[in-house]
């Protein structure tokens, strides 16, 4: 009792860290902005300023800031550095006035959110989702990787002849999990927006009126439609006439009304 009373007593009221207070919190900074980089990197990138700290003092403050990142790369991680190279397909089933079943089948691209390629038909085979593909891949130009589900559709995998014109045209096939939505959120996103802003309030008659709404609805969405995922950009701009001058904003029905446009007049 008698040590401890005096070594409480002998304690420094105001004792000053040996490492400044502004070094600390770059530390912390440096280390949650760069988690690649050990402490002898933040060190080497610390003398360059002037600031001479050690290794283990390092440690010691980006040991308390820096998040235990999981291990390899996980497929979020994975969509968003691939996202130019990726495209994804899915299906979408409507029924007419009639309550007959129509299918459309999308490509969409990642990075711009730009519809690749639509099509509409009464009877999805195999070789007619074969010959979309090939449609949308006109003279072997292509992405690098293609997003697609288990759907029977599609063909059997890897040996079905979906994934072998694929394979041909040097495309990689990402077959998702069953029962895995979420692995493929951008093409599922755009089937929901689809039925939102479009579907959903016009009564299809046939299997040609689907296609015209549905091609008018694409171009709409690619040409004028902002996207938030892309910071309210349009997946391919259409430039026009006057576009960035001082002239009246006139307006343009899209789908009988449904949506409008509206640009500046040449």
């Amino acid at each position: 009792m008698f040590k401890l009373v005096w070594w409480r007593k002998s304690r420094p009221k105001n004792r000053k860290p040996r490492v400044a207070l502004d070094a600390i919190a770059l530390i912390r900074r440096i280390s949650r902005a760069n988690l690649l980089w050990g402490a002898e990197r933040i060190r080497g990138e610390l003398l360059k300023p002037g600031i001479k700290v050690s290794k283990r003092t390092i440690q010691k403050y980006a040991k308390k800031s820096r998040r235990p990142s999981p291990k390899g790369q996980n497929w979020e991680t994975f969509l968003r550095n691939h996202a130019h190279d990726i495209w994804a397909c899915d299906f979408l089933q409507v029924y007419d006035l009639f309550f007959r079943p129509l299918f459309l089948f999308f490509i969409i691209e990642h990075g711009s959110r730009r519809v690749v390629h639509a099509a509409a038909t009464r009877s999805p085979t195999e070789s007619w989702v074969t010959q979309q593909l090939r449609e949308a891949t006109p003279f072997g130009e292509g992405p690098k990787y293609i997003i697609r589900d288990n759907d029977g559709k599609f063909g059997q995998r890897h040996t079905g002849q979906f994934d072998r014109v694929a394979k041909g045209v040097d495309i990689e096939l990402l077959h998702t999990p069953p029962k895995s939505p979420l692995c493929n959120s951008f093409c599922e996103r755009f089937l929901g927006s689809v039925r939102r802003e479009c579907l959903d309030h016009i009564l299809i008659l046939s299997e040609d009126h689907l296609r015209r709404v549905i091609l008018e609805f694409v171009h709409y969405f690619n040409e004028s439609r902002p996207h938030q995922g892309i910071g309210q950009k349009v997946p391919r701009p259409m430039k026009v006439l006057g576009e960035d001058g001082n002239g009246e904003v006139v307006e343009s029905s899209i789908l009988g009304g449904l949506h409008h446009e509206y640009r500046r007049a040449a």
